[in-house]
């Protein structure tokens, strides 16, 4: 298997070399790191080549390092079940610069793209529907960004009195925290069942 995914990556290379692509081969699987301007050709290319057919688009998310300028990673999986096989493509980009849609290429991706604007604000060019998916229209911000404040936002459910949806100040519930200090642990001083089986010492 490792064979197949280095004679993979050597013609993938070797077949786009102009496209500036950097390959590296981690945990039985090729990852290609390519730029924004050439993703859809190499998209295309992995598809629709006769020694590729990368035809499955398994998904598309993202990853937020903020300590980069280029902050973003977008990262597609795909899978090819002419070769039994999977890659991984890898572009990064920042907040401000979009990458180009792959919906053209694979109409899933549509909903995927949507996700990763939606969790982290990573814009796409040309996409048909570029709205938030998991998170209500008024949201503000972007969940899965690292800098997400975790408290001070509102948040959204339906009130069986009001017969409404309602917005809310977001409550973090801890109520599991309350302990009443007789679990073993805690020293509790009946015999628990069980106990009697134990040996004495």
């Amino acid at each position: 298997m490792a064979d197949d995914i280095k004679a993979l990556s050597d013609y993938i290379q070797e077949k786009r070399s102009g496209f500036g692509i950097a390959n590296s081969i981690a945990f039985g699987e090729l990852t290609l790191s390519a730029s924004p301007d050439t993703l859809v050709g190499l998209l295309t290319f992995l598809r629709d080549d006769q020694a590729c057919k990368f035809a499955v688009l398994i998904d598309i998310c993202g990853a937020d390092y903020p300590s980069r300028a280029k902050r973003f990673d977008v990262v597609y999986h795909l899978l090819s079940m002419h070769r039994n096989q999977r890659i991984r493509v890898k572009i990064e980009t920042d907040e401000a610069t979009p990458v180009p849609s792959a919906v053209a290429i694979w109409p899933a991706a549509n909903w995927f793209e949507r996700e990763a604007f939606d969790m982290y604000g990573i814009q796409f060019a040309d996409h048909p529907d570029l709205r938030r998916i998991l998170t209500d229209y008024g949201f503000t911000g972007h969940p899965l960004r690292k800098d997400f404040p975790l408290t001070g936002f509102v948040e959204v459910r339906y009130d069986d009195e009001q017969k409404r949806v309602v917005y809310e100040p977001v409550k973090l519930v801890q109520d599991f925290r309350k302990f009443d200090f007789m679990s073993p642990w805690e020293g509790a001083k009946h015999i628990l069942p069980g106990d009697e089986k134990a040996a004495k010492q």
